[in-house]
């Protein structure tokens, strides 16, 4: 199963070549992790429902995430659209403190054809704040991402 997760461009995000700059898309990316995984006081709704934010992002919060590692694979130029970017998540892997964030990021949900632009994976750790060392990902945490568990991205030029 995977989350479907519609993140707005900005008219900033694009570069001089009229489409969405590389860096740019790691923010793209980002956003649609954090509405998908990351709760805090004002969380109402998040990723079409899904109850996969279980990540405490309130001020004093016992735990952080670090970025290990990235990746992402451009497959066409996103130009500006004013309908959101469907970014479609799911975790490739569960660790023991760690967890891999796989995207697909597609045209918008009512544009034909459907278009994929970019495929992307993030290691995320997480983060004791009092110790400052990786913890565990409790069984909440797991039980929430479970049915979100697929195949890692199948990056083409490995």
């Amino acid at each position: 199963m995977r989350l479907h997760v519609p993140t707005p461009l900005r008219w900033s995000d694009l570069d001089a070549y009229g489409h969405v700059n590389n860096a740019r898309m790691l923010s793209l990316l980002e956003e649609a992790r954090i509405q998908a995984f990351w709760v805090n006081g004002d969380t109402a709704e998040h990723a079409a429902g899904a109850s996969t934010a279980v990540i405490d992002a309130t001020p004093g919060a016992t735990t952080i995430t670090l970025i290990a590692r990235q990746e992402v694979e451009y497959l066409a130029p996103i130009p500006y659209q004013r309908q959101p970017l469907d970014i479609e998540l799911w975790i490739g892997h569960i660790g023991g403190a760690s967890l891999e964030v796989c995207y697909e990021v597609y045209s918008p949900r009512l544009v034909e054809p459907r278009v994929l632009y970019t495929r992307a994976s993030t290691t995320i750790v997480l983060i004791d704040t009092a110790t400052e060392r990786p913890r565990r990902i409790d069984d909440r945490e797991r039980e929430a991402w479970e049915p979100y568990l697929g195949e890692p991205v199948d990056f083409r030029r490995r």
